[in-house]
């Protein structure tokens, strides 16, 4: 490993707060202008997901920053223009299209993999490149098949070919129809300035960290590592030489690593209030999650419901850079519900309120009504809360 600099910079625990809360778009006025857009490549990856319940996760990242952004405008900012292209980041991710020659690492280790969850059958991988090239681009059903049978992991010929094309970067999903990928050739959706695998992997590798630390503002090896889903020692080997530099964090524990220019100005301005998918980038890594706001976050969608503790899609609330309660929502027609409200302090109950009642406005919600609230005396101030914001 190599040896580092020690730190000459120190930081106190609510500093570090501050500047991954302006790092990750939640402090300070919202760049309008750039918009959808500008958060994906402020963020340099949004995490793409299955559940929709208020809206599907990749809406709900550029909502949370610039407010009741227009859901068609959330998705042509993505997909229209090539301005952005779907890969494994830190999990099936909506990146910037300018990053694409810098996944050429992980391109060239899903190429190199020796095993596979899915057999291909010989000649689907060839018939999928012909299909796209005379007919793309095409959803897998429009290829041939996507699924044997009704379970997730029962892959066609076709499904796993053109998945396995998508990992090599042959293939490029170009957007999503009714949450299926379509895809296209990448020699047609990546332009041709971008599209190639030269760069090496120390490159590829230092460029991320630098992007992840950027991205957070300050962070731990673990917590740079976790962003682009990388291993420790691929941050180990080309951190020094990222552009971060080195500090310490009041209460961390570990090293850390910081943007400079985040450094370079105090993290000052208006706090965002709003609920946060369980799937934003804030709070991606749980462990830097709890160091940095004292807050537990887990998804439990995938959690049996007798032993859920917070709900399915428990939203955190983010308010005053701290984060105050969870919402568990769902819709009921014109009505957003709150089926639990997990909030543990009255001075907090203000802000769920009109985080409930901003997000409701934004999915063409007229009423919100409250069906469970985990401390039962707190369930009458936010009821007058609710009733007071909805006018």
């Amino acid at each position: 490993m190599t040896t580092l600099p020690r730190p000459t910079t120190s930081l106190t625990a609510d500093d570090a707060r501050r500047i991954a809360l302006r790092a990750q778009g939640f402090l300070g006025a919202p760049d309008r202008r750039a918009g959808v857009r500008g958060v994906l490549r402020h963020l340099g990856a949004v995490q793409l997901d299955t559940i929709s319940v208020l809206a599907r996760s990749h809406e709900l990242v550029p909502y949370a920053r610039l407010g009741a952004v227009g859901r068609k405008t959330v998705e042509s900012a993505y997909w229209h223009d090539t301005h952005a292209f779907e890969y494994w980041s830190h999990a099936a991710c909506i990146l910037p299209v300018e990053e694409w020659p810098h996944f050429a690492f992980r391109r060239r280790a899903y190429r190199h993999r020796p095993h596979w969850n899915h057999d291909l059958p010989d000649g689907a991988y060839d018939q999928v490149i012909k299909q796209l090239r005379a007919e793309g681009p095409l959803t897998s059903t429009e290829l041939g098949g996507a699924k044997r049978t009704n379970e997730w992991w029962d892959w066609s010929g076709t499904k796993v070919a053109v998945e396995r094309a998508l990992m090599y970067g042959e293939v490029v999903c170009v957007q999503r129809r009714g949450w299926k990928r379509v895809y296209d050739l990448a020699e047609r959706a990546i332009p041709d300035t971008l599209l190639h695998d030269e760069l090496d992997d120390t490159e590829c590798l230092r460029r991320l960290v630098r992007l992840a630390g950027e991205s957070l503002g300050v962070g731990t090896r673990a917590d740079i590592a976790d962003y682009h889903r990388l291993k420790g020692e691929q941050v180990d080997a080309v951190i020094a030489d990222s552009g971060l530099v080195p500090v310490e964090v009041e209460g961390w524990g570990r090293p850390a690593w910081a943007d400079p220019a985040a450094l370079a100005t105090p993290p000052r301005g208006r706090h965002r209030t709003t609920l946060l998918s369980p799937f934003d980038s804030l709070i991606w890594e749980r462990a830097r999650t709890e160091r940095i706001f004292g807050f537990t976050h887990r998804l439990e969608a995938y959690v049996p419901k007798p032993k859920r503790v917070y709900g399915y899609f428990a939203m955190p609330v983010l308010a005053g850079g701290r984060l105050v309660g969870r919402v568990d929502p769902a819709r009921e027609g014109r009505t957003l519900v709150a089926k639990q409200v997990t909030v543990d302090e009255l001075k907090a109950v203000p802000a769920v309120a009109q985080a409930l009642v901003e997000a409701a406005s934004w999915v063409d919600c007229t009423d919100v009504r409250v069906e469970r609230v985990a401390t039962p005396e707190l369930r009458e101030p936010l009821v007058r809360e609710l009733a007071r914001a909805l006018g």
